[in-house]
């Protein structure tokens, strides 16, 4: 029975053979319409296996009360033959599917086994059958449905093929019935064709758009009280339909639909520009009824479950990643952002919508996931600037939930010792990212959101640079774009909370901490305060302190080309210069509080001391911070403007002159900043001196006049004086009077500081004489000292020292064989300073000690060995100290070390071996001709070796190799990196000695990493340009 009515569906829908004795397109086609009709009836009648497809026909058309036998348009009989055999079809599924699922065939379930495909429903269609069905719709919708509706109401069909351009001009309007009712009558066989699965499936994926803009207009378009083509029954059926329709469809083809039933803006082009149904520039202008109906369907659509989502999809699905696509999202992003009119309240539209916005950051596919986060990411900002309290309240507040409940966390919450899970964190962590960093559009809003969770996410990051996690990287980001884009004064308060300068504001809880999450992220929990003491919990808070800072001034490192951390310098430098201010009055305070003490109360002399406690605590604090800059930070960054320099020297002028109190005496003063005050004139001496100087830069040094008047006038040094006269005249008169050479005078300002220094230390120029008498007293603290006052002749290449090189070397000898560590260890530096300076001479000596002990005629035997590994020791720095002369001066090193591995002391190889490593990663090239031997030696020490100090040391040494030669390991060591290999893996499978599988591990780690760059070389994008002869 389906295939008969489909068979009659195709004979009224098949092309007929020639028309060419036709006039025109619009002939033929009105031709072919009638004679297939008749064909049909014919076919029908004649009864040749349609018998019970007329019968079905015959109970269709009697209940159909819209089909017309008098009408004289040939295309509208055309039609209602299509729509009755469409019906026919749809009420024979129905009995058959109603059949089918009430009583299923028994044969069928009785010879059923678990391989056998179920049984298919009647509805289901063949391929032929399905295309037979589509040319009936296309014929049904062409000239039954679209040249029907409104001017502007869906896609003309003459803007869609040349074949409708034909339907248009074949369409009679005045024959019966009217254009509404053949409208209506169309749009309800479709709908009720549309009830059955496999028809429904053709309708909506090929016809959705035109049967909603029939239904739009039926149920919507507005008429005059006397020219309604419909009743308000079936006005208001039309309606319920199309509503039924927009809940049943998948709703990002419905809003794809809604959106170009909207119609696009007046075109003055040709109308056949138009690249399809969905191209907007081939749209009309809509009906202004029909663009409200569209736009408040669109905002129903968007206000449901999971609407923001059908939107993005509607707009993007199929969409390449190109820059088209970036373009739609951001217009996405606009549109969710705005309000629709048909909203009943702009809070209840962002409470719906911020949460599925929130949700468009968490898609895992990937180019879903790009363009869904970059829609997420541009909506979120729009509504930041565009409303930011209801951003604030919906999308930012929701957001940061997990950060905010780190600083509120409670003991008491929970019966989890988890305060905030690994997935939290882990995704509020990534969103902060992907919204702050990745949408790089700083605002008041986004930064004041930010610094409130700106301690735990720097907190997290400390946390994370001592573990593997990949929050890391994200953190540091988000920090960095914070202090790169808040204002300075902002960014200054939170580089000062971050350092515990302000306290501990919005940070992590108390008694809570982060550890480490099973994936790779990091979870709050409580941590176990009760099972350590208190010593414990004190060198914790201290080291995790010293952390923080040391992160912070990472931190500040990779801020680039910021002013921030030279601004941030010179707030703390004037604030230590206010500090050396009041802490003149403290003595004053002390001895008025003594002499008071009688007649406060236990608590107000406790509030007085820990007053003063949290002040001195204040001004340790100020002082670590400073001293991390100054050694953490480059000079180029923490100054890098000259007015940076000029407030750099202000801070420090103004820190001499609260120096200069008279009341402290004439004569007293620091050595210290007496010649760091010299350093600093001479800077300024040096800016001044410079070719050309701005207005600017002239401008900002007239701060330097009043410290350098008050120096000039109070200044005990006649020198230092007379040099901050001549520097405030220069600035005074912007460079026109120069009194002399700024540079020398600051040079002999130096010299003449350095040399009162040292007197002021108590240390006096002394001839060479006395401090190698003084090396040799038996004052251990005299002789310690004299050694490093020798040290450093030595370093500084003092002409003395240089000529008495042959006493200092036997009295350094003499003192390594010291008991005390304080004398011996001074002799080490000092040995190891001569070896870096006459390595010739001093190396052979020292070999020649290390390898048989001792030369000294007053060298203890007894002692012998431990003087050889103190020996080890200043030839392990000097090795290290070697650099480029390694190649020239190792060789020698190389046999001793070679010799000393067969040593009858375990201690003297385990030395032996370390000063091999240490020599033989700065050799290069140089330990190719050395490279057998050193193999063999190491693999027989490996295998045969009873000691495991011995034989970590070997397989040390081996990564040290490997670590030296980096890249050149395959040139070097080519002929033995295959025994070394071996005898690494046999390490890790059979020796004992935990440590040395260990280091084992670590050396094939460094080995897989250098045959891994060895064999897949990273690619370099090179241009090359070549000139020909």
């Amino acid at each position: 029975m389906t295939s008969a009515i489909l068979s009659a569906i195709n004979i009224l829908t098949r092309p007929v053979g020639e028309a060419s004795a036709q006039s025109s397109h619009q002939e033929a086609l009105q031709a072919a319409l009638g004679a297939n009709r008749a064909l049909l009836l014919e076919q029908l009648q004649s009864g040749d296996g349609f018998e019970s497809v007329r019968r079905l026909r015959e109970e269709v058309l009697v209940a159909a009360d819209w089909f017309c036998s008098e009408t004289g348009d040939d295309t509208w009989s055309f039609v209602q033959e299509c729509l009755l055999l469409l019906l026919s079809l749809k009420r024979h599924l129905t009995d058959e599917l109603r059949a089918f699922q009430q009583a299923p065939p028994p044969s069928a379930a009785k010879h059923r086994t678990p391989e056998m495909a179920p049984s298919l429903p009647p509805d289901v269609l063949s391929v032929s059958q399905q295309k037979a069905l589509g040319a009936a719709l296309q014929f049904v919708v062409s000239l039954g449905l679209c040249p029907y509706l409104a001017p502007g109401v869906g896609v003309p069909l003459g803007r869609r093929s040349a074949f409708g351009a034909v339907v248009e001009k074949l369409i009679c309007r005045e024959a019966p019935p009217t254009a509404g009712r053949r409208l209506l009558t169309t749009t309800k066989v479709l709908l009720q064709l549309a009830e059955l699965s496999a028809p429904a499936t053709l309708v909506f994926t090929q016809h959705l758009g035109d049967l909603m803009a029939a239904l739009c207009q039926l149920g919507y378009q507005p008429h005059r009280e006397d020219d309604r083509p419909l009743s308000a029954d079936e006005c208001r059926t039309c309606k319920e339909a199309l509503r039924n329709l927009l809940n049943k469809v998948y709703q990002p083809i419905v809003i794809k639909e809604l959106l170009i039933l909207q119609g696009g803006p007046k075109q003055s082009g040709s109308a056949g520009t138009s690249s399809g149904p969905g191209s907007r520039a081939g749209l009309g202008s809509a009906p202004a009824w029909l663009r409200r109906l569209c736009g408040q369907l669109l905002s129903e659509r968007l206000m449901r479950p999971r609407g923001v989502q059908a939107v993005v999809r509607a707009v993007l699905e199929g969409g390449t990643g190109g820059e088209s696509d970036w373009r739609k999202c951001d217009a996405v992003a606009r549109i969710l952002a705005a309000c629709p009119q048909q909203s009943t309240s702009a809070d209840g539209y962002f409470r719906l919508v911020c949460p599925q916005i929130f949700e468009l950051l968490h898609f895992k596919d990937k180019m879903t996931a790009l363009q869904f986060q970059r829609v997420a990411t541009r909506a979120a900002l729009s509504m930041v600037q565009e409303r930011p309290s209801f951003a604030q309240q919906y999308l930012l507040s929701p957001l940061l939930a997990p950060l905010h409940r780190c600083t509120a966390a409670a003991a008491g919450d929970g019966d989890s010792q988890v305060a905030v899970e690994e997935s939290e964190l882990t995704r509020c962590v990534e969103d902060v990212y992907k919204i702050w960093v990745v949408g790089n559009s700083p605002s008041a809003t986004l930064l004041a959101a930010l610094e409130e969770v700106l301690p735990v996410i720097f907190t997290l990051s400390c946390f994370t640079k001592q573990n593997v996690s990949h929050l890391r990287a994200p953190c540091r980001e988000v920090l960095l774009w914070y202090l790169s884009h808040a204002e300075t004064p902002a960014a200054l308060s939170a580089l000062r909370q971050l350092s515990g300068l302000q306290g501990r504001r919005n940070d992590v809880a108390a008694g809570f901490c982060f550890t480490a999450g099973g994936d790779g992220g990091a979870a709050l929990s409580c941590s176990q305060i009760g099972s350590r003491d208190e010593d414990d919990e004190m060198y914790e808070k201290l080291s995790g302190e010293q952390w923080r800072l040391e992160c912070l001034m990472q931190l500040l490192a990779e801020l680039g080309d910021s002013d921030l951390p030279g601004d941030f310098f010179l707030e703390l430098l004037q604030e230590l210069t206010s500090w050396a201010a009041a802490a003149d009055e403290e003595p004053r305070d002390e001895d008025e509080e003594e002499v008071d003490v009688s007649a406060m109360t236990l608590l107000e002399v406790e509030r007085r001391l820990l007053g003063r406690a949290e002040r001195r605590a204040r001004r340790l604090a100020l002082l670590q911070v400073l001293a991390a800059m100054v050694e953490c930070l480059q000079h180029t960054q923490l100054l890098r403007k000259t007015s940076q320099v000029v407030d750099f020297m202000v801070s420090l002028l103004q820190r001499a002159c609260v120096g200069l109190d008279p009341a402290s005496g004439p004569n007293v003063g620091n050595p210290i900043e007496s010649q760091t005050l010299s350093m600093g004139m001479g800077l300024v001496a040096t800016m001044l001196s410079a070719p050309q100087l701005s207005a600017e830069d002239h401008a900002s040094m007239s701060r330097l006049l009043p410290p350098l008047q008050t120096l000039s006038q109070q200044h005990r040094d006649v020198v230092v004086q007379e040099l901050a006269s001549n520097l405030g005249a220069v600035i005074a008169t912007h460079g026109a009077f120069v009194p002399g050479p700024l540079s020398a005078a600051a040079a002999r300002a130096s010299r003449t500081t350095e040399s009162t220094a040292e007197e002021q230390k108590g240390h006096p120029r002394k001839p060479l004489s006395e401090w190698l008498l003084e090396a040799c007293d038996p004052d251990v603290p005299t002789r310690a000292f004299a050694l490093r006052m020798l040290t450093q002749k030595v370093q500084r290449r003092d002409p003395e020292a240089v000529q008495a090189q042959e006493k200092v070397l036997p009295l350094f000898l003499e003192n390594l064989e010291h008991e005390d560590s304080f004398v011996y260890l001074s002799a080490i530096q000092g040995l190891a300073a001569l070896a870096d300076s006459y390595p010739d001479r001093i190396l052979e000596r020292l070999l020649k000690d290390f390898q048989t002990g001792p030369s000294l005629p007053s060298s203890s035997q007894e002692r012998s060995l431990e003087t050889r590994l103190k020996v080890g020791e200043v030839l392990m720095r000097a090795s290290r100290a070697l650099g480029e002369l390694a190649p020239h001066l190792g060789r020698p090193l190389v046999s001793v070390f070679l010799r000393g591995t067969k040593d009858p002391d375990q201690s003297v190889r385990a030395s032996s071996l370390s000063n091999l490593g240490e020599l033989c990663q700065r050799l290069d090239y140089a330990l190719g001709p050395l490279a057998q031997e050193i193999s063999s030696c190491l693999t027989a020490l490996i295998k045969t070796e009873k000691e495991a100090e011995v034989r970590r040391a070997a397989v040390h040494v081996i990564a040290l190799l490997l670590r030296g030669l980096s890249d050149k390991t395959t040139q070097v060591l080519g002929d033995v990196l295959l025994d070394l290999y071996r005898a690494l893996k046999w390490v890790v499978r059979s020796d004992p000695d935990e440590v040395a599988v260990l280091h084992a591990q670590l050396a094939l780690e460094e080995l897989d990493d250098v045959m891994r760059r060895f064999m897949f070389p990273p690619q370099k994008l090179e241009k090359k340009i070549v000139v020909l002869p």
